[in-house]
């Protein structure tokens, strides 16, 4: 199959692919089954083969993904998670005036050590939206405050984006993290605007009566060391990526993901006084995990990529958008944003469309970094208002109100935050980046 009949029926393929996407099928089994399908009716079935095999050995993905959640198992072992948590929760409780956006930022900050938006949502949320219920916000918005804010793994050099948009634009992860966190936080200021002023019009902040009466656990007792431990990596990496530091300890160049993922647990298990050998486990159990979640999500997209180049539908496309550069940045916002509003996973759009489209951004005229982090940023607020993501209805349930209801109140500052970033990243050069 050749030509024009190639392409529509590769349209016709990934049309289907969205709409078994937004019906909750598997996404590695319907990407992986499109790409194989496509390839073969290319008559190339090995390019989808050889897209599974060159995604699955990518090292530098590897590395980073899997030491991330080798270190999150080792804080969870440990229960370093719970103690920042409760500390982060225990400030909360006085600062009565901002409790909402509090909540959001206390959610943001430990997103970005635990990097999945569900597993924080359920260890967050678990603690903070009872404790809003009872000093008297409605149990939409205390659950609204939660999801809105887990999208803080954006900054994470564990992210599964970080190593994609560093490997497409040849940087290092932390430059990759500069370009986009300026916008990430603009993209937070706005949710957390939206999310207030929703909050004072439904008169949501204040003043609710649980009837319930919903116990808050206050007797945990927080040890503010272990408390630290699940951000001395991050620390660790903001600190050595200083250009200052790198040049008067020069051995810092050669400080990355993995090494601080592994000292961060080393220390977790020394300070909590833990078995190494149940240390040692559990850090593989995460690198095991996130292999079978985040990796094979990367792996299916690369074979899905594979499928389309068979059949020339990227360079089709491609060359159709050469003469039609104004839509790009719209494309880049809008496509993983509804895809990942729609299916409640952002990480599959934003995968498929920088290894499909970004890769030739400079081919284009836009800056590769920049174009690859506004897929990644929109896809995961696009998420973040689904009424169908892991993170939306495991907070729907601590709090027992319908998932549609967080949509309801986060959709706004999403949309918006959405349109912010794609000026930021596309059409200007603000950055932290040097």
């Amino acid at each position: 199959m050749v030509g024009i009949s190639a392409v529509v029926f590769g349209l016709v393929v990934i049309v289907s692919v969205v709409v078994l996407l937004i019906r909750r099928y598997d996404t590695c089994t319907v990407l992986l089954g499109a790409g194989m399908l496509m390839a073969t009716v290319a008559f190339k079935p090995l390019e989808a083969i050889n897209g599974f095999i060159s995604s699955m050995t990518n090292g530098g993905l590897i590395q980073n993904i899997c030491s991330v959640m080798g270190f999150a198992f080792v804080m969870k072992l440990t229960s370093c998670d719970k103690h920042l948590i409760m500390l982060l929760a225990r400030g909360l409780s006085k600062v009565r005036p901002v409790l909402i956006p509090s909540a959001t930022i206390i959610t943001y900050l430990v997103n970005i050590s635990l990097t999945s938006a569900a597993g924080t949502s359920a260890a967050v949320g678990s603690i903070l939206i009872p404790l809003l219920i009872s000093v008297g916000v409605a149990p939409s918005m205390a659950a609204s405050a939660v999801v809105l804010g887990t999208f803080g793994s954006l900054l994470s050099p564990g992210s599964v984006h970080q190593p994609i948009i560093a490997s497409l634009a040849n940087i290092e992860v932390m430059e990759a993290i500069k370009v986009h966190a300026l916008a990430d936080f603009i993209a937070l200021f706005i949710g957390i605007v939206s999310l207030t002023v929703v909050a004072k019009i439904l008169k949501e902040d204040k003043g609710y009566v649980d009837p319930n009466e919903i116990i808050v656990d206050r007797s945990f007792k927080v040890n503010p060391i272990f408390a630290i431990l699940p951000l001395i990596p991050v620390i660790l990496l903001i600190t050595f990526s200083v250009e200052e530091v790198r040049e008067t300890f020069l051995w810092t160049k050669q400080f990355n993901v993995p090494t601080a993922m592994l000292l961060g647990s080393i220390l977790c298990f020394l300070f909590t006084r833990t078995s190494p050998s149940l240390a040692s486990k559990s850090f593989f159990d995460g690198m095991g995990s996130a292999y079978g979640e985040s990796m094979a999500i990367i792996v299916s997209a690369g074979v899905f990529v594979a499928g389309m180049k068979s059949l020339g539908i990227i360079q089709a496309g491609i060359n159709s958008l050469k003469d039609s550069t104004d839509i790009i940045p719209v494309a880049t916002a809008s496509l993983p944003f509804l895809l990942g509003l729609l299916s409640g996973s952002g990480d599959a759009a934003a995968i498929t469309f920088n290894e499909s489209v970004t890769v030739f951004a400079k081919e284009l005229g836009f800056d590769t970094a920049r174009m690859a982090s506004l897929a990644a940023l929109s896809g995961v607020l696009g998420r973040t208002m689904s009424p169908i993501a892991g993170a939306t209805i495991i907070c729907a349930g601590i709090a027992k109100i319908s998932p549609l209801e967080i949509s309801k109140r986060n959709g706004v500052g999403m949309i918006i935050a959405t349109i912010v970033a794609m000026f930021i990243l596309m059409y200007t050069t603000l950055s932290f980046a040097n």
